[in-house]
């Protein structure tokens, strides 16, 4: 069978992969949201991570936050109606770094508590998250 003339195949060398700049971590991600959550583990498994989770109960993610291998962490605000506070303070005595992915107006008071930390405001385009990630990882 002949191919149309107006379509081309496109083909890459061998050296040429995908950019995956999280292989090699392990990424915490707690969102009660079902669908975001697979959202967010697919986009980060595209990047190279294995995920830790996800977690869509503080129970869970305590249990994860304080028990896994973890990098880093994906955390938004509110997990139902309780506060991710708990899992924060987990993390931060692991030393293990984390970024906010929500949609929590800046006043919340866990975002008042770690003025610092780095924020993602949902949604996100998959590279933004991969980048804060990234950013995060390195300690900035």
């Amino acid at each position: 069978m002949e191919r149309p003339a107006d379509r081309a195949d496109i083909s890459f060398p061998a050296s040429v992969t995908p950019r995956r700049p999280l292989e090699g971590t392990h990424i915490l991600i707690v969102e009660d949201e079902i669908i975001i959550a697979m959202e967010i583990e697919s986009n980060l498994q595209e990047a190279g991570a294995a995920i830790v989770g996800p977690a869509h109960t503080l129970s869970d993610a305590m249990a994860l936050a304080t028990r896994e291998a973890i990098s880093a962490a994906v955390l938004d605000l509110r997990i139902g109606r309780q506060s991710v506070e708990p899992v924060v303070r987990a993390l931060a005595a692991r030393s293990i770094p984390f970024l906010f992915y929500s949609g929590q107006a800046p006043s919340d008071p866990v975002r008042t508590q770690w003025p610092d930390a780095a924020v993602v405001s949902k949604p996100v385009l998959a590279p933004v998250l991969v980048a804060a990630l990234e950013l995060v990882l390195k300690g900035r």
